[in-house]
């Protein structure tokens, strides 16, 4: 039984917090902090009657490390789960640091004035939290996260080596609107109009944004157009993974995104320079993300499946094998479950699970690691369990 605090009260923190609830078992306390505190509030009392688990709330600054520090001495949970902004990562890191409680994220830091998002900044944590004794786990969404868990299974029943990864991240979802984000519009927008890049023979190669296009039979959705991106677990997964040779990693998005998204970059929306309006500086993405629908309202109009993968080829007893590895989720089923749509269903998941993980001891070790470094087999039993479960296929379509 333990006590976690959850920073953030977003759409992937409410299906967080719904599974944190569920998990009564495990989760004997729970805090639920963010600078809007009436959000928590909302969310304890639609909760607190379902659940065991003890729902308390707090009003907290991500940015303030001395607000963290005190909210978290205040508190004392066994984790503290950020689902901020990947902004306030090193802030919320700094402050399990100087309380010595583990650490828990979905998304890797970025500086919020460059669209940049990799891994070095939180790994020169890692003798910090060495020496403090206590665990970050980085990245425990679905992508990345479950995908590095699907890596470390397939490595551990399958492979001796494993050559290529394909993460193929298909939303099959339709909502209604002529344009919205499905997560964070600021995230999501820089995310999608950064180049592209893969890892290829140790080295990045980039792409022009959206350069690279495939086409593939997603199975229980059908034939879908996906578009290569940069992505966080590239990065660990080729330090992680014996005998990678390249990996890449592919999204799917509809014609009417890509128009709007393309019109909207034209005419200067999607910059993150800092303009003068009427006497105020304004940063055009951010007024984007005001005027858009807000991703967590999606849940209700939203009908339709993801599904989220990898496909890996390597050698096994010197042959060569390859197996596919993914889960569909229902963007119906999600709402009716918790409110939201799949989208974020699938990260909210994961966040709990590799909070439960930590929590309880199964996945301890003192220092900064990314989900790929723990044994699969515990996490890919609470993917069944918790509403993730996943297949594999044995002689799957590749992607050329």
């Amino acid at each position: 039984m333990g006590k976690v605090l959850v920073i953030g009260c977003g759409g992937v923190a409410s299906v967080a917090i719904h599974k944190i609830c569920q998990n009564d078992k495990e989760f004997q306390e729970l805090c639920i902090a963010s600078r809007t505190v009436s959000k928590c509030d909302e969310l304890k009392k639609k909760l607190q009657n379902t659940t065991k688990t003890k729902i308390t709330t707090a009003k907290v600054d991500a940015n303030n490390v001395s607000e963290l520090v005190k909210l978290i001495k205040d508190f004392k949970p066994d984790v503290v789960l950020n689902l901020a902004l990947p902004y306030q990562d090193l802030k919320i890191m700094d402050a399990c640091l100087e309380t010595k409680v583990h650490y828990v994220d979905t998304a890797n830091y970025e500086p919020e004035d460059t669209a940049k998002f990799e891994y070095k900044w939180q790994w020169a944590y890692r003798e910090k939290y060495e020496k403090a004794g206590i665990t970050a786990l980085l990245g425990s969404g679905f992508d990345p996260g479950v995908t590095g868990v699907f890596s470390a299974y397939a490595l551990k029943h399958y492979f001796d080596e494993i050559n290529y990864i394909d993460i193929l991240d298909c939303n099959a979802g339709d909502h209604g609107y002529p344009f919205a984000t499905n997560f964070n519009p600021e995230i999501n927008i820089r995310e999608v109009s950064a180049k592209g890049s893969y890892w290829e023979n140790g080295k990045w190669i980039e792409t022009e944004p959206m350069e690279i296009k495939r086409v593939y039979n997603f199975p229980e959705i059908g034939e879908k157009d996906m578009y290569l991106l940069h992505h966080e677990e590239l990065e660990s997964l080729g330090l992680n993974i014996p005998g990678i040779k390249r990996i890449r990693f592919f999204m799917t998005f509809g014609q009417s995104y890509l128009t709007h998204l393309k019109c909207l970059e034209n005419v200067g929306m999607t910059s993150i320079e800092p303009i003068m309006y009427e006497g105020k500086e304004i940063v055009p993405l951010q007024f984007l993300k005001a005027v858009l629908p807000d991703p967590s309202s999606l849940g209700p109009r939203t009908k339709g499946k993801t599904n989220i993968g990898c496909i890996f080829i390597g050698k096994k007893d010197g042959k060569e094998r390859k197996i596919y590895i993914y889960n569909v989720c229902d963007h119906q089923e999600c709402y009716k479950e918790v409110g939201s749509q799949a989208v974020a269903y699938t990260t909210g998941v994961p966040a709990m699970i590799g909070t439960m993980l930590v929590m309880n001891g199964t996945w301890r070790k003192a220092g900064v690691f990314n989900i790929e470094e723990f044994d699969p087999d515990p996490f890919m039993e609470a993917l069944n369990k918790w509403g993730l479960p996943w297949k594999i296929s044995e002689n799957p379509e590749l992607v050329p």
